[in-house]
């Protein structure tokens, strides 16, 4: 069940570096207009805010890992607690899916970590 509960941290770990990347080097790119529903003039007006996004979505991801790597239940829950909490708003704020590729995992991560502590 450890296992099972470390490739859950693992994977929300990856969609979080995931998206860094996309926000970071590829904000006008055809994934992110769709993703994050923008046009292209929105998205080269707003390049710099979407890798500075990109910046936080990658400090949730390292220490997400972090977290993994030290074997750090507390440093684990704290990181997928702040991501589940940003799926949330993003979810509100910019698209319903963001609760399904950045929470469904955090989430399940997040409860599969309780249940092997």
């Amino acid at each position: 069940m450890k296992l099972l509960a470390d490739i859950a941290v693992c994977i929300a770990g990856i969609v979080q570096i995931a998206i860094m990347i996309l926000e970071i080097f590829f904000w006008q790119s055809h994934t992110s207009l769709r993703a994050f529903k923008m046009s292209p003039e929105l998205a080269a007006m707003t390049t710099y805010m979407g890798a500075n996004q990109g910046l936080y979505n990658g400090f949730l991801g390292f220490g997400i890992f972090f977290g993994l790597i030290l074997g750090d239940f507390s440093i684990k829950v704290f990181f997928l607690s702040c991501l589940i909490i940003a799926a949330i708003f993003g979810a509100m704020t910019v698209n319903r899916l963001i609760i399904v590729f950045q929470g469904v995992p955090a989430l399940l991560a997040f409860l599969l970590n309780f249940l092997v502590k």
